[in-house]
């Protein structure tokens, strides 16, 4: 589903960065994945393929627990998503490290994507003293 064509969903800062970050996850992952199947012998997989899926699942979580902090009217509820929001962009960028190790042409996509992710962090801080 591609969030930023729904015109129900909010279009703010942080909301548009989330998407530009599950974007290039996913397209990086897509690169990531045909490089480790591509270099794996006897049919195992490669311990990178969990990362780079680790990846997608994290940045696919982003925006909905935006939505989830914008849209609780109870100061509690708003807390538990921008905590939720701060583990997975803490996870988001460790899996991005972890990749950045394994041999693959993919990786040099990686730093991009973990510039996108101090850009969200500072959206974040900024967003998080309006909620």
């Amino acid at each position: 589903m591609n969030f930023s064509t729904t015109h129900h969903f909010p279009k703010s800062p942080i909301y548009n960065k989330a998407i530009d970050i599950l974007t290039l996850s996913r397209s990086i992952s897509t690169y990531l994945v045909d490089d480790f199947v591509s270099n794996t012998a006897n049919s195992q997989e490669h311990p990178g393929i969990y990362f780079s899926g680790d990846i997608i699942q994290q940045s696919n979580s982003l925006a909905p627990e935006i939505l989830k902090a914008e849209n609780h009217p109870f100061q509690e509820d708003r807390m538990k998503h921008l905590l939720s929001i701060e583990k997975l962009t803490n996870s988001l960028t460790k899996n991005c490290e972890r990749l950045e190790n394994f041999p693959s042409n993919g990786k040099d996509f990686l730093p991009i994507l973990r510039k996108e992710l101090k850009k969200f962090r500072k959206l974040q801080r900024t967003w998080m003293m309006t909620l």
